[in-house]
């Protein structure tokens, strides 16, 4: 993990907002909308939360996974859900330009203006998950997701998981779970376009059962994964992330 590196924070799936225009595609699913198949129950609490305590541009969306998954390829058959992929072509087309393109460009545009300004940025994208999938359960608390194949990625994530293992020895940390970190993702879209010694982007995943529970207990979670988080990139550079950029991001 290279020093002194620029942060960014990023939130795809931070709500379920369905606009107006779309709202007759999904009469009646209210329970589907308000599920994890809907959005990630806490990403963009935490995302803010994050972005507040390292200084750090954020991009987000609320907009709802279903119309269209700002963290999927537009090539991947699940960008929309089984209702939107019944619309029109060029419907579809004008969704993407819509909400899916300018999403994109701005985390772009503050990705590329971050490595201008500091050489390097680390790029965290928050997620959260269900804890039961298919009716198996999903045994951990915290997700590390990463390419295996870029060394800052690796050796960072192998600093948070040791670093939250002493802070936080009673929660399960577990590395590219429960999805592969080089999966069809913003992180590696950005991996494709900018080189390791660059960017460095890590998706973060947060159990839901915690944000469910609420109160005391899912703040100290949030602060617990920001003050790991700090210490990680304490331990893998010897420096902390650099401070703000002199200028408002977009």
């Amino acid at each position: 993990m290279p020093d002194r590196c620029a942060v960014v924070i990023t939130c795809e799936h931070g709500g379920n907002d369905i606009p107006p225009p779309y709202r007759s595609l999904f009469a009646g699913q209210a329970p589907l909308l308000a599920s994890h198949r809907g959005f990630d129950a806490g990403a963009l609490e935490m995302a803010r939360d994050l972005a507040d305590a390292f200084a750090a541009p954020l991009v987000a969306s609320t907009v709802c996974r279903l119309l269209v998954d700002l963290n999927r390829s537009v090539s991947n058959p699940v960008i929309h859900s089984e209702g939107v992929r019944r619309l029109p072509a060029e419907q579809r087309a004008a969704i993407l330009a819509r909400f899916y393109q300018p999403y994109r460009s701005e985390a772009e545009s503050v990705v590329r203006q971050a490595i201008a300004e500091r050489g390097r940025v680390l790029h965290l994208s928050s997620h959260s998950f269900t804890p039961v999938l298919d009716d198996r359960q999903r045994r951990a608390d915290v997700g590390l997701l990463y390419d295996p194949r870029r060394p800052g990625e690796v050796a960072l994530c192998a600093h948070w998981k040791a670093t939250l293992a002493h802070l936080a020895p009673h929660l399960r940390v577990r590395r590219n779970y429960p999805y592969a970190g080089k999966g069809d993702g913003l992180t590696a879209w950005f991996r494709r376009r900018l080189p390791a010694e660059a960017y460095v982007g890590i998706e973060l995943e947060v159990n839901q059962k915690h944000q469910a529970d609420g109160g005391a207990h899912w703040a100290a979670l949030r602060r617990t994964l920001i003050e790991s988080l700090r210490e990680a990139l304490l331990r893998s550079t010897g420096s902390p992330p650099a401070p703000p950029l002199p200028q408002e991001l977009p």
